[in-house]
């Protein structure tokens, strides 16, 4: 009989949507999007590779609940919802961001579906009528809505793009470009953009 100690017996967690969802988020933050296959998903789960469809008609329904996954991130009900309306988009816009910048690799993922759990449907209509109590017509409050959204993602692919051109060896063009000594060598313009965009919205409520 081998004196190896055998390892201790681990509890599997009953497979589900979201369970799935959150594990395949793991190894999407590991592996990144492109690494990302089935079967290292089973793996994960330490499961069938085909498992996960059992529970999702395809990956990108999988992709659905990531997204959903990473929206339940926010912990929308804890934002500061008796705070004035600048004050609470701006957290939303914050944590938004902080969510996105954990997992960067999944960046793509929820920037190109909208997420229809039931949380962020309800959280949105939340918001909406927040907006609109204070005297944003609705269609303007929705517009807000969705520009800090787009704003947020935008702002993290472009900081993304700027962290792979920061790798590449520097050109002939990049060594004659200096920039003033009064400016950082790594800008982060997000709230200088965050607080133009609330203030140009609150232009509708003069």
């Amino acid at each position: 009989m081998s004196d190896k100690k055998r390892p201790a017996p681990t509890v599997r967690t009953t497979l589900n949507r979201d369970f799935i969802a959150a594990v395949a988020l793991t190894v999407i933050d590991d592996a990144g999007l492109d690494g990302f296959t089935m079967r290292k998903l089973g793996a994960a789960l330490r499961a069938d590779p085909m498992a996960a469809y059992r529970h999702f008609t395809d990956q990108q329904d999988l992709f659905d609940a990531i997204a959903a996954a990473m929206f339940a991130e926010l912990e929308m009900e804890t934002l500061p919802w008796q705070e004035d309306w600048p004050e609470l988009m701006r957290v939303y816009a914050h944590r938004l961001r902080s969510t996105l910048r954990r997992h960067p690799n999944a960046v793509p993922i929820f920037a190109t579906r909208p997420v229809r759990s039931a949380t962020s449907i309800e959280t949105g209509n939340w918001m909406l009528e927040r907006l609109q109590g204070v005297g944003f017509p609705a269609a303007i409050a929705l517009q807000l809505v969705r520009c800090l959204r787009e704003y947020v993602i935008g702002h993290i692919l472009s900081r993304t793009v700027a962290t792979v051109a920061a790798r590449r060896k520097p050109t002939t063009a990049d060594l004659t470009q200096n920039a003033p000594p009064d400016v950082p060598a790594d800008p982060d313009h997000f709230e200088i953009g965050l607080t133009a965009m609330l203030d140009g919205f609150g232009k509708h409520l003069d």
